[in-house]
């Protein structure tokens, strides 16, 4: 049996919910509020930090990419040619670069801005940091996402996926960072058209339908946020 403890909005919980899809592994959901940092769940991570995946009794496994690691440990082999970690060093090593890139570097300059300002600050109250969004850290984030999505363009242009030959970690890392920009109607799509055929792609897979089904209490998807050809 698999718990994940994860955060609805949160960019690197969407790469594990992604990431136990593609593996055919149903996982039990515990949702946590990031901010609240509860006794019960620091006894299980004491960084307070999702995604965090219980797999039986066994020890909590904690971070995105170490989840990734133990899954591809655990279940990559079985997928055979639908593994999402190369077989050569080099190639892994790539595809844990742009990983790092989509879940660290571009959730610090554009995606985290969007989800604390338009999301984790309405559901706060004013005594946890709650109240209105700050327009000018929003127009960062919208700056920086023009960066973001230029490099993902780039490297459509080069490669038939982001890392390379085959569909990787690397496509669902950033395919989880714009899907939480674009829950929230801010991804530029009529300014990027390579980057909306690449992530019409991956949108259309089996495993991102259950991301496209989330919806927060007070906070409704983008009109075409659920649409797979958009």
């Amino acid at each position: 049996m698999l718990l994940l403890y994860h955060t609805m909005m949160s960019v690197p919980s969407r790469f594990t919910r992604l990431i136990l899809a593609e593996c055919k592994a149903t996982a039990e959901l515990k949702e946590i509020l990031p901010w609240e940092r509860t006794e019960d769940f620091l006894l299980v991570n004491p960084a307070g930090t999702v995604p965090v995946l219980r797999e039986n009794d066994g020890p909590p496994v904690c971070g995105a990419m170490t989840i990734a690691e133990y899954l591809d440990e655990t279940r990559g082999y079985a997928l055979g040619a639908r593994r999402l970690m190369p077989d050569h060093p080099n190639h892994r090593a790539e595809v844990r670069r742009l990983v790092h890139w989509f879940l660290v570097k571009a959730v610090d300059e554009s995606a985290g801005f969007f989800i604390e300002e338009k999301v984790y600050k309405r559901m706060r109250r004013p005594s946890e940091g709650g109240g209105s969004p700050d327009s000018t850290l929003l127009r960062a984030a919208r700056a920086n996402l023009r960066i973001h999505l230029n490099y993902i363009a780039y490297l459509t242009e080069r490669r038939k996926w982001l890392a390379g030959e085959n569909f990787s970690y690397a496509d669902l890392a950033a395919g989880a960072m714009l899907s939480s920009i674009d829950y929230l109607g801010e991804v530029p799509w009529e300014k990027e058209p390579m980057v909306k055929e690449w992530y019409q792609r991956i949108k259309s897979r089996p495993a991102f339908r259950p991301l496209l089904n989330d919806s927060l209490k007070g906070i409704p998807p983008s009109s075409h946020y659920m649409d797979l050809d958009f």
